[in-house]
């Protein structure tokens, strides 16, 4: 019983994180979609755990904190906000990085990421 608790409060925070962020169309009102393209690694810089991507309509909100998906871990992820704003700022088309989980965990350098940022514009004409 008092985990579902504990579940809900969690979702709550994680909801009015999501609604606090904004829309992309808000922050980023000359991009038209952004890509994520990453590749989560775990135990070593060679082991792929999964790779995936994620899309970014002007619609979506604009939260760019990705989830560690190493179990056990507390309080990691990753934080893409920074690379999206640079992209926008400078209206760069992408951008490609690792970025290492701060987390904590059972185990030391638990998860890291490569990650490829794609965005696209609005034409100036609009």
């Amino acid at each position: 019983m008092r985990y579902m608790q504990k579940y809900r409060e969690k979702q709550e925070l994680e909801r009015a994180a999501l609604i606090s962020a904004g829309l992309v169309s808000q922050r980023y009102s000359d991009v038209s979609s952004i890509e994520f393209q990453i590749t989560y690694y775990h135990g070593g810089l060679h082991s792929i755990l999964m790779k995936r991507t994620i899309s970014y309509l002007p619609t979506s909100y604009a939260s760019f904190h990705i989830k560690c998906m190493h179990e056990g871990c507390t309080g990691g992820g990753y934080n893409l906000a920074p690379m999206v704003a640079d992209l926008a700022k400078y209206r760069k088309k992408s951008t490609k990085g690792k970025i290492v989980c701060r987390g904590r965990s059972d185990t030391r350098n638990h998860a890291c990421i490569d990650y490829e940022v794609n965005m696209q514009y609005n034409k100036l004409g609009k």
